[in-house]
């Protein structure tokens, strides 16, 4: 929530080049666990693989969350990811009004809108439509993180897309009527530092390496894993490495973020972040 305590800040420009850009050369005060920077306009908005971020001036979230982790080891960096993920995954389903939990355990819903999903490793997507996208950015100190910069985007009150992204769609186009931004906001960032604060407890709790691993992939990972964009049945994949496309499906992700696929001969492919791309 967005609160006034000591451990968190909260700083709102009216443009930027981007907000990511603005925390990484940004020194929070003493004590700060969370600061948290909002804007207005972004004249250099980056997205992931180079890419930029298409928002009208006031009308979308634009944000980031500069974190100082040092519980957290680098093997498990994708846990932030997947929280965050499932907090705006989470925000965009309860304002339009979605079932909260997958399909196929809440059978008897019917959902006002097409799913709420996430698109791996952490875009967010509304039926086959990209609503939101989200850009992590770490400096490492030993065997630990010392700072995280998560850059996010989310469509909420724009109406009209005009770049090249293929698939961009908002709250107001899925609703037909603007919904007030910082209640969005305030809920991405309840659920964030609820997740937030169950990993900060879960490795204090554990004792060993062992420990670690069974209580944060069970809740978080479990979650993240039964929102993700095209869970279910075969789909087709492009290998970076090929030039054609493959049917596969989701076999599993992996803790460390790898996406695991299943071919259609059964042969499980994993594959890092940038070296397969969904064909939709």
């Amino acid at each position: 929530m967005l609160d006034s305590s000591p451990h968190f800040q909260l700083i709102e420009l009216d443009a930027v080049t981007s907000t990511n850009t603005f925390l990484a050369a940004y020194q929070p005060q003493q004590g700060t666990d969370l600061t948290l920077v909002t804007a207005e306009y972004q004249t250099a908005g980056r997205g992931q693989t180079g890419n930029t971020w298409e928002s009208e001036r006031g009308k979308n979230l634009l944000f980031s969350l500069l974190l100082h982790p040092t519980f957290l080891p680098p093997s498990h960096l994708f846990l932030l990811s997947e929280a965050i993920a499932l907090a705006i995954r989470n925000a965009v389903d309860s304002f339009l009004g979605n079932p909260q939990f997958p399909l196929e355990t809440n059978a008897s819903a019917t959902p006002c809108h097409p799913a709420v999903s996430v698109k791996w490793p952490n875009d967010i997507y509304v039926g086959d439509r990209k609503i939101g996208g989200i850009l992590m950015e770490n400096e490492l100190s030993g065997r630990y993180v010392e700072r995280c910069i998560i850059g996010c985007g989310v469509n909420i009150n724009q109406a009209d897309f005009h770049s090249d992204a293929p698939n961009p769609v908002s709250l107001r186009q899925l609703l037909g009527h603007d919904t007030t931004r910082m209640l969005v906001l305030d809920t991405i960032i309840t659920h964030f530092r609820h997740y937030y604060a169950d990993l900060q407890t879960s490795f204090a709790a554990s004792t060993s390496a062992q420990d670690q691993t069974a209580s944060l992939t069970s809740s978080l990972h479990t979650a993240y894993r039964s929102f993700l964009y095209r869970r279910e049945g075969l789909h087709p994949y492009l290998d970076a490495s090929s030039p054609t496309p493959f049917l596969a499906e989701i076999a599993d992700v992996e803790p460390s973020g790898h996406l695991l696929l299943r071919d259609t001969s059964g042969h499980i492919h994993r594959y890092a972040f940038k070296e397969v791309s969904f064909v939709v």
